[in-house]
């Protein structure tokens, strides 16, 4: 990974900083997308620490935002006049629902829509430094539902936290295989994985006793470290030169469920995708 250059979202913590810091480690230089400039800052001390590279920078931006997404978008790329890989990692998971200022149910806006506006932005800069790939960071928890809740995206009926976490992976999946379709011919990239069940702090937003269940369940988790390695065989393997489309669980390709292989309904996510963050508007960034 030497000379490459590398966006990574979520890298504050678990499967995010794992994955930076081994692409550090590795000889990328980075481009980090936190929330929260403190934590960012103690993650760029460390990736230092760890690995003695100073070639990191951070773009601070909330994802639940769309103006911020926007923003740090026109960011990276006056900053990078190559992008050789994108890893679409942070998320959320709420018990109780929440609304972006955008008006969406937090856990779609932030676990599918900001994958897909922040790499609709990117994706003229990842085209022109092809080969170029995609990964995106979704979970077998998309087998929790068994399609996209078309009629309610944002679940304001019937809201079950583990259902609308599923639902939101179930988008990562969908979103990969119509962005693949989209971009065959283009040498660039874009696949799907699943970390496994890891030990980080997805969920610990969600007050005393979330907090306390998962330090209680921690260790029959992986590591982050352990987390990141699928994230890391798909980004940087030599031997997936040119896959795209597929779903990757412990460093192997897995079967996703039928609802994840739905073409058309990949297509009608996308249609929605591109209203909700209005990529439908003409002029907006965007892929034919």
């Amino acid at each position: 990974m030497k000379g490459k250059t590398c966006i990574v979202t979520g890298a504050t913590s678990g499967i995010g900083r794992s994955t930076a810091i081994a692409l550090a480690r590795a000889g990328a230089e980075l481009g980090l997308v936190c929330r929260d400039a403190g934590r960012a800052g103690e993650t760029v001390r460390a990736i230092r620490d760890e690995t003695g590279s100073t070639a990191v920078e951070v773009f601070l931006g909330d994802l639940a935002a769309q103006d911020a997404i926007r923003r740090v978008a026109t960011e990276i790329t006056a900053r990078y006049p190559r992008i050789d890989l994108l890893v679409n990692n942070a998320g959320v998971v709420n018990l109780q629902r929440v609304e972006t200022a955008d008006g969406i149910e937090q856990t779609f806006a932030v676990n599918h829509l900001a994958y897909f506006l922040l790499t609709m932005l990117l994706l003229d800069r990842l085209r022109a430094s092809a080969p170029a790939r995609i990964v995106n960071v979704g979970s077998d928890a998309h087998k929790f539902v068994s399609g996209i809740n078309f009629d309610d995206v944002g679940f304001a009926k019937g809201y079950k936290a583990m259902r609308v976490y599923g639902h939101s992976k179930l988008a990562n999946l969908l979103f990969t295989t119509e962005l693949a379709r989209r971009l065959e011919g283009s040498g660039v990239t874009v696949n799907c994985v699943h970390p496994g069940a890891v030990a980080t702090g997805l969920g610990k937003n969600n007050g005393r006793v979330a907090g306390l269940l998962i330090r209680v369940l921690a260790p029959f988790f992986r590591t982050p470290d352990g987390g990141a390695a699928t994230t890391l065989h798909v980004a940087t393997s030599p031997e997936l030169d040119g896959v795209s489309g597929r779903y990757f669980a412990s460093c192997r390709e897995a079967k996703p469920s039928a609802a994840a292989r739905d073409g058309a309904a990949a297509r009608r996510l996308w249609d929605l995708s591109t209203r909700l963050t209005g990529l439908d508007v003409p002029g907006r960034a965007g892929v034919a």
